[in-house]
């Protein structure tokens, strides 16, 4: 296999900009598809998938390499060639890689995968943190599965066609996917492809979303005609659902801290033909107010660590640090307690998170179940979603009922 010089740059380039400056691995990506139009798929797929891989392995290839932060972009080449070496290419004999101990880098990487922390190339506070709320047998099948390769999954767009239709008109376009019989608007592609450059996608007959997090508006259990309200709507993606399920009947008021994202949700929702859909900045807790003991159902996909969709943004693995999930876990609290009140007697509240550590997630739904407005709930069921047993994003879901007065 051989290495191209303009691929390998771009890869660099974007590398420097994740670990040097802080930007997020998928506007990267995002920025470096489009530097050179004459990529074919195959360039395209190198560029992305490389920087994606060198992220992920970040601390693995950091000490093989013995490198340290922050990175200069010598250090950085250095990092690459442990990444070619091990990917099994043949170094060019650019000055670049001059001195690349090649069997030293086999024996390294030998030799440190045979400790998890880092074979699984994780920080040691969240490794820590990991065995301490799952386990280290459930903790390690966990990070294992998160290192993997993330699937990208549709969902159909009921408004406007079916799962079979939407099949068969991939297929035309040689876009192989599957059905999964627990994951009833779920397409799973068969090989990766750039599903947003099809016509089928603008014409809003689908979204990208994740099986797991697909299962989160049917665990709300919405009807045609209720009033629904997605509390962190964000740009929309379980808004979007829930409009599909509700068939456009009754009122859906999505709302988020932030109008850009809710304007992103208003460009879904068109295109998705979704028109019951109601967005609302929360502009001050008199937003929440107005609403009290008006909705059927209520979402509250909680602000969270992240830590069950590590294999869709393995840079949020150096991103992230203690303190935030101790400020996250107090959000969470708040957000469930002062949201909870939307929801009218014999209503129905779903609280997830797409994180794995039973903090954010049981002993968060166990707390408000002891506060004063939660004494007026009752558990219903809830659902833990290991990305180990599932094979996609880890996800967390409570189902609360309010009592009738």
């Amino acid at each position: 296999m051989r290495l191209h010089r303009n691929l390998v740059f771009t890869t660099i380039d974007s590398l420097m900009a994740i670990f040097n400056e802080g930007e997020y691995a998928d506007k990267v990506v995002a920025r470096a598809l489009k530097k050179d139009k004459r990529w074919g798929s195959h360039d395209r797929k190198f560029v992305a998938e490389t920087i994606y891989e060198i992220v992920r392995w970040k601390r693995l290839y950091t000490e093989i390499a013995e490198v340290k932060e922050p990175f200069d972009r010598d250090k950085i080449w250095r990092i690459f060639a442990v990444w070619a070496v091990l990917r099994g290419y043949t170094l060019p004999d650019w000055k670049y890689f001059e001195d690349t101990p090649v069997r030293r880098i086999k024996g390294k990487f030998d030799e440190l995968t045979k400790t998890r922390k880092f074979r699984e190339s994780i920080p040691d506070w969240m490794d820590e943190l990991g065995v301490k709320e799952l386990g280290e047998e459930i903790w390690t099948k966990e990070l294992a599965a998160q290192n993997e390769q993330a699937k990208v999954i549709l969902r159909v767009n009921r408004l406007k066609t079916t799962k079979e239709k939407l099949r068969a008109i991939l297929m035309d376009l040689n876009i192989e996917t599957e059905f999964h019989k627990d994951y009833p608007d779920a397409l799973i592609l068969t090989e990766r492809a750039n599903v947003f450059l099809t016509d089928a996608f603008k014409d809003g007959l689908f979204e990208v979303q994740d099986a797991s997090s697909q299962l989160v508006a049917y665990f709300l259990d919405v009807q045609p005609g209720m009033r629904v309200v997605d509390t962190c709507a964000g740009a929309g993606g379980k808004t979007l659902h829930l409009a599909s399920l509700m068939e456009n009947k009754g009122q859906l008021i999505a709302m988020d801290l932030y109008e850009s994202k809710l304007k992103q949700l208003k460009i879904r929702a068109k295109r998705n033909g979704a028109f019951n859909i109601e967005p609302r900045v929360i502009e001050s807790s008199k937003t929440i107010k107005k609403l009290h003991e008006k909705a059927d159902r209520v979402l509250i996909d909680a602000p969270c660590s992240g830590l069950g969709v590590l294999k869709r943004n393995p840079d949020s693995k150096w991103k992230l640090q203690p303190e935030f999930i101790d400020n996250i876990r107090k959000v969470q609290a708040e957000v469930l307690e002062n949201y909870s009140k939307i929801v009218k007697p014999g209503g129905k509240l779903v609280y997830a998170t797409c994180s794995v550590l039973p903090s954010e997630n049981q002993e968060q739904i166990k707390h408000f179940l002891s506060t004063e407005i939660g004494k007026e709930f009752n558990f219903v069921k809830d659902q833990k979603v290991l990305a180990s047993e599932s094979g996609f994003d880890g996800f967390y879901m409570a189902l609360l009922e309010r009592k009738n007065k």
